[in-house]
């Protein structure tokens, strides 16, 4: 594939060895070529790395196995998920999930990236539907559409909604960045 295809959530093969791509950047500077910025971590190490590829370069994609899995809770050792198939429970570590699980609440079902029978990754779908269990109330003649306040969500994710947004209501978060897309 080449690297201008690479999305995050992607596994590649570099040097042998197998990275997960946790971000990336397409850059084209006014002189010279165009190229794409890379955050990659390590499976078998768990190092982060930035690494910068030429847009056009080929790069070996590692073929992962992508499973349907229900998230059911989190307990000091990790974060515990079922196969949808198998129900074997797998626990997954912070370092795999980092802060996505902010945008999991329990009994959803995520699809988690598997190599070699071992979990590698967490794909998260483009927005969830998350409930607001704090945010203050709207003041007296805020009438502006672009004013935001500070909102605090079931899974303990804060983020920033529109003045009429009250504490029950679910809203839709975009989980590329954690903003408000809107009221469900």
């Amino acid at each position: 594939m080449k690297a201008n295809d690479i999305k995050p959530g992607n596994a590649i093969k570099i040097n042998n060895a197998l990275w997960i791509v946790r971000s990336t950047e397409h850059v084209k500077p006014g002189k010279g070529p165009a190229y794409v910025q890379v955050k990659i971590k390590n499976v078998a190490t768990g190092s982060v790395n930035e690494k910068r590829l030429r847009a056009a370069e080929d790069v070996d994609q590692a073929t992962l196995d992508r499973r349907d899995m229900e998230y059911l809770y989190t307990d000091p050792s990790g974060h515990i998920f079922m196969d949808q198939e198998s129900f074997d429970q797998v626990m997954i570590g912070d370092d795999l999930v980092g802060d996505q699980m902010v945008y999991v609440k329990p009994n959803t079902v995520i699809v988690v990236l598997m190599f070699e029978s071992k979990p590698v990754s967490v794909e998260l779908p483009t927005s969830v539907d998350l409930e607001v269990t704090e945010t203050m109330p709207q003041p007296k003649g805020a009438t502006a559409t672009n004013q935001l306040k500070e909102a605090t969500l079931e899974t303990g994710l804060k983020t920033r909604v529109p003045p009429f947004i009250e504490n029950g209501e679910v809203v839709r978060i975009n989980t590329e960045d954690g903003s408000y897309m809107s009221r469900v």
